[in-house]
């Protein structure tokens, strides 16, 4: 009897293990599938928009899902990974240790992915849109992507949270209750600090630049110097003159106007428009007239710095090429993204304009950029 008993157990456990291995088998199979499947998530964004915006669908695919295509194929791949795990739910040790990871990495892919898509569309949309409620283009547009940036991080940090079944409430709570009783303890000093995290999350200047602080009542004479650097308390600065060292509080810098020298960046642009034949003077003037209305509106280009030059050659086709430099002005990488796209559309301006009076021409591709930084 006992030996029948023994047989019988054996059997269920070895059934037992088989099924483990079954469900194991199954997520590495699902697993190596969702490698495989997650690849073709732009196809499948393709196919959706497709669907829906049938009409614009090579538009809006070229403008915000090519050039976020390794994103999108992250985001979906983490996605797949996270629905496999439902295959070995049971088993709460391997469960609860994955899960976690998981869904951090879902979440973190797909806030970046929505930012990511959220600033390609300003970059190809937004533009029109502000310009058709009449409103002019400038780096309000970055600050909607700041904000939107903030939002989304906010979500996502909800989210995780919500998955992980944390108590925001309670712990909410506690840190309002414990906040203000340090608070009353260490005003000044918790003043200072605040003013060292608005420093570190507005970056008006990092260690190595020049800056000029204006006249105020904390700095009379105000200052012009290099940041030797941004302590947690008081950054420090050496004047450029006497080479002595300011040793002042962050919190007094972040209440001030800041001038930042080394970030006053300036681009030259080269453009080369070849016209079809030998310019007349009549269309020489009425091309300098378009292309000087058309670049200077553009918000961020230098005021006067439009130059023009008409070249003629008759070599085997008679044609006139115009070069036309002129200075657009930023101080990060994405202002000056924004005032090339601004670039981008006034060129479109300027064909049509052309195109209007009979002027055909062809522009010379690739537009040249050359950085040139403000001198010191």
């Amino acid at each position: 009897m006992i030996n029948i008993y023994q047989f019988i157990l054996s059997l269920f456990q070895r059934e037992t293990t088989i099924l483990v291995l079954s469900k194991f088998g199954i997520f590495l199979g699902l697993i190596f599938l969702s490698l495989l499947a997650g690849r073709y998530t732009p196809t499948f964004v393709r196919i959706i928009t497709q669907r829906f915006a049938p009409q614009q669908v090579a538009s809006i695919y070229n403008n915000l899902v090519e050039p976020l295509r390794n994103l999108f194929r992250i985001a979906g791949t983490l996605i797949l990974i996270s629905l496999s795990l439902a295959w070995i739910e049971d088993y709460h040790s391997i469960y609860n240790l994955l899960s976690p990871i998981v869904d951090l990495s879902v979440i973190i892919s797909i806030a970046w992915l929505s930012s990511r898509l959220f600033r390609q569309f300003l970059r190809s949309y937004g533009i029109e849109i502000v310009r058709k409620f009449g409103r002019e283009v400038d780096e309000l547009l970055l600050v909607f992507e700041t904000l939107a940036n903030v939002i989304i991080g906010f979500i996502a940090v909800l989210a995780f949270a919500q998955s992980q079944q944390f108590n925001l409430i309670g712990l909410l709570t506690g840190l309002g209750i414990g906040g203000l009783a340090v608070a009353f303890a260490a005003q000044k000093t918790l003043e200072q600090l605040l003013g060292t995290i608005v420093l570190y999350l507005d970056r008006p200047f990092v260690p190595g630049e020049y800056i000029r602080l204006q006249k105020s009542n904390q700095i009379p004479e105000g200052l012009f110097g290099r940041v030797e650097s941004i302590g947690i308390r008081s950054s420090k600065i050496r004047t450029a003159a006497k080479s002595t060292l300011f040793i002042i509080p962050n919190s007094i810098l972040a209440n001030l106007e800041i001038e930042n020298i080394t970030r006053g960046k300036k681009v030259m642009v080269l453009l080369y428009l070849d016209f079809l034949h030998i310019l007349q003077e009549k269309e020489q003037a009425l091309v300098q007239q378009v292309i000087v209305e058309s670049t200077n509106s553009l918000f961020g280009i230098d005021p006067g710095s439009t130059s023009i030059t008409f070249l003629n050659h008759q070599d085997e086709q008679q044609f006139t090429r115009t070069r036309v430099t002129f200075f657009i002005l930023g101080s990060s990488e994405n202002s000056l993204q924004l005032r090339k796209r601004l670039l981008e559309l006034a060129n479109e301006k300027i064909s049509k304009k052309l195109f209007n009076h009979g002027i055909e021409f062809k522009l010379q591709e690739p537009t040249i950029y050359v950085e040139s930084p403000v001198t010191i």
